[in-house]
């Protein structure tokens, strides 16, 4: 796999085009790395502690590394 932790990249394809950020995860068993403040979801939250209200928080999701490029 050409990236690795720590790299700053561009996106290639998907809703993020055009995007630079810094990679937080590399998954090379999967081809797959977790881009900071790319690929965003919603994710809703239980609440962990008794009377704490639950949540929805905002998550970087994994994207394919064919969709990046190094960014020199």
């Amino acid at each position: 796999m050409h990236i690795k932790k720590g790299d700053n990249v561009v996106v290639l394809a998907g809703k993020d085009k055009g995007k630079t950020g810094k990679v937080t995860k590399a998954m090379p068993k999967d081809g797959m790395v977790i881009v900071e403040g790319m690929n965003m979801a919603k994710k809703h939250q239980k609440p962990t502690k008794q009377g704490q209200k639950g949540q929805v928080i905002e998550k970087s999701m994994p994207m394919n590394v064919s969709k990046l490029a190094k960014k020199a």
